[in-house]
């Protein structure tokens, strides 16, 4: 057996992938004088929605924005309930909590990550008024069974989509024909990325309107046309609203990117399938599992150890990673065990045992469309160095 050969050069985790269209198309924005929202907004929500299959396009600096304007805009707040994922970034809680609701958690499938319905259905009460379910890794959430759920106890639905642009439930793209709403992420690690930025999608109109307003610190629609010469100095603030609008710089790169979607996944799915052959038969470690209903966009590359089967721990075993080169990260740490809910509502780490054990035994190795096979191979090899040398 050949000895493991460490690289000379660290590989990152993730990185954008920036063709000269993104720089053409920035510097044009740049060029036009129009920096804030403006054409280039309004054109890629418009691109976006038709992309996705939906009505309704809110181009927002975040989707964080869009998660805290889809419960806003339906009058979620004090008092009321809306049940999410412990195993998701903070975001989907921290937005329930902005409106004034309580965050209630409900444990995950153990072989996916995924928010179970069965255990969502265990926390609906009188004060549940929403489900926010995350589309964890790329993988979608059950939504038939969730939208079940929805239509038996009268409850709205907003998705999580921050990992979820090209993934499929049953062929079709979340955000196709919504029966709530979604909110997206255009982050610089994202499958699609501007930096920053996000988007809310819905059918609803009346939704849609709400928030396009509240977006921008609750101005009357088409105020932030008013220094342009079609356009109107008078305004009403009809809510007071939230400074969360996209604008035309970040607009410039995500529509470029979206054009180029094809490409990128492709080569998304080129590092996947290496990883995949490299880890099948691999004792020490588990695969995420994709549902027969899910065509996984692949945002994430999740690997699981199974601690049994090693000398050492997972925390360990990413730092032999790092030792040879190659950046990791974790999806996630387990939000009922960060201090701010903790303090809260005293939550202990075996309150979402499933959630807990797949947190603390969970690597993302990287993945990204720039990352390239050969990259992806050495990774792989990494990954099976350390196995076979910290075997049980």
């Amino acid at each position: 057996m050949s000895e493991f050969k460490v690289r000379e050069d660290w590989m990152a985790f993730c990185l954008p992938d920036v063709s000269e269209a993104e720089v053409a198309s920035i510097a044009e924005a740049v060029r036009s004088g129009w920096w804030a929202k403006g054409p280039r907004t309004i054109a890629f929500e418009k691109q976006f929605a038709e992309y996705v299959g939906a009505k309704y396009c809110i181009g927002l600096n975040s989707c964080t924005a869009a998660l805290h304007l889809s419960l806003a805009a339906k009058d979620i707040g004090p008092g009321d309930e809306v049940i999410t994922t412990p195993l998701t970034f903070a975001a989907s809680a921290n937005t329930i909590l902005h409106v004034g609701a309580t965050p209630v958690f409900a444990d995950i499938d153990p072989d996916t990550g995924l928010i179970d319905p069965a255990e969502i259905e265990k926390k609906i009460t009188k004060k549940t008024k929403a489900i926010v379910p995350v589309h964890y890794s790329g993988l979608a959430a059950d939504l038939g069974e969730i939208g079940r759920l929805c239509d038996s106890y009268g409850l709205f639905l907003s998705e999580d989509a921050a990992h979820a642009v090209e993934t499929r439930y049953n062929g079709e793209l979340i955000g196709h024909h919504p029966r709530g709403a979604v909110s997206y992420s255009f982050y610089a690690t994202k499958n699609l990325a501007c930096g920053e930025g996000g988007a809310l999608i819905t059918d609803d109109e009346e939704l849609a309107q709400k928030a396009r307003v509240l977006s921008c610190h609750g101005m009357s629609a088409g105020a932030w046309n008013r220094y342009g010469k079609g356009g109107s100095w008078r305004y009403d603030i009809e809510e007071p609203g939230y400074k969360y609008n996209m604008f035309d710089l970040q607009a410039a790169l995500a529509s470029v990117q979206l054009e180029r979607m094809d490409d990128m996944q492709r080569r998304r799915f080129e590092c996947v399938d290496v990883y995949e052959k490299a880890f099948k038969d691999v004792p020490q470690l588990r695969l995420q599992k994709t549902p027969a209903y899910c065509h996984h966009s692949r945002h994430l590359y999740i690997l699981r150890i199974v601690p049994e089967a090693l000398t050492i721990s997972r925390d360990q075993f990413i730092e032999e990673l790092k030792a040879r080169n190659v950046g990791v990260s974790v999806h996630f740490i387990a939000l009922h065990t960060m201090s701010a809910y903790t303090r809260r509502f005293g939550y202990k780490p075996e309150d979402f045992k499933k959630a807990y054990d797949f947190s603390e035994s969970e690597i993302s190795l990287p993945l990204y469309s720039t990352l390239g096979v050969e990259k992806a191979e050495y990774v792989a090899e990494a990954v099976l160095d350390i196995c076979r040398k910290f075997a049980r």
